[in-house]
């Protein structure tokens, strides 16, 4: 029980990445915070769950729970979530910035894609995140510990194709840059930031998507060195070991999370 005592928050949780990290650091002890714009996001793409809700199947981990309801896209309202946690369970030790994603429909190629459509997509992964990263950043100074744990993309990292996919592309880039600077100002509070960077992992969104068809994983195979899909679980471990003492002396990496997609 690594985590024991520890209170961890983790946004959009409601469902797939985000609930496998819940719940894995549920089972190494932390009391564990369900942030999501919706509740009962599982029953969007048909996410079996062991319990009602989340948080139901957290508290029969034997953890605390509760859900928020909150948009990371709003300051003002991850404001109040984070007072909301600091009141009930005194303090915040872990943050994962799980809310975002390729969710703005439609392409975006770099010499073309409409401002509105980078606009959403840097205010759902980009500022969504920097407004949680400074909300929990002030209970987590007072205490002089925490563990961040921001999540980018391999397609933060590398281009390829023919230069569609530039919002989201951008805004993990720009998550994984704001994680080293945000790193280099937390470390003399003994706050460790660090990103992670996942690639083509079968989520239940991604499933949904056709991640899982043959054709799909056909064509995606032949870029990952370990010649497998990743699972959600995958990631989790790697959450594990970012909010643990395993990683006391890492601070402000970015970890992909790709089975060799990335390999530089």
């Amino acid at each position: 029980m690594k985590l024991d005592g520890k209170v961890a928050l983790v946004t959009g949780s409601g469902r797939g990445l985000g609930r496998a990290y819940a719940l894995h650091l549920a089972k190494i002890g932390a009391d564990v915070v369900i942030n999501d714009i919706d509740l009962d996001a599982a029953k969007q793409y048909d996410e079996a769950l062991t319990a009602p809700t989340v948080m139901d199947e957290i508290r029969n981990l034997g953890r605390r729970s509760i859900g928020i309801v909150a948009d990371v896209t709003s300051k003002s309202q991850v404001d109040q979530m984070v007072e909301q946690i600091v009141d009930e369970f005194g303090r915040l030790d872990i943050l994962v910035n799980n809310a975002g994603g390729a969710i703005v429909p439609g392409p975006s190629y770099a010499s073309s894609v409409a401002e509105d459509h980078f606009r959403k997509m840097l205010d759902i992964n980009l500022m969504g995140t920097i407004f949680c990263c400074q909300a929990a950043s002030a209970p987590m100074k007072k205490q002089r510990s925490g563990k961040i744990v921001n999540v980018g993309s391999q397609a933060g990292l590398r281009s390829v194709g023919d230069g569609n996919g530039t919002s989201y592309g951008v805004a993990k880039a720009a998550i994984q840059h704001y994680t080293r600077k945000l790193a280099s100002e937390l470390g003399p509070y003994n706050i460790n930031v660090n990103c992670i960077a996942p690639a083509w992992i079968l989520s239940s969104r991604a499933i949904a998507g056709g991640r899982d068809k043959p054709e799909t994983r056909e064509r995606l195979l032949k870029e990952i060195a370990l010649g497998r899909l990743g699972q959600p679980e995958d990631c989790a471990k790697v959450v594990e070991f970012l909010t643990t003492d395993l990683s006391d002396y890492v601070t402000g990496q970015i970890i992909s999370i790709c089975g060799g997609v990335c390999l530089f």
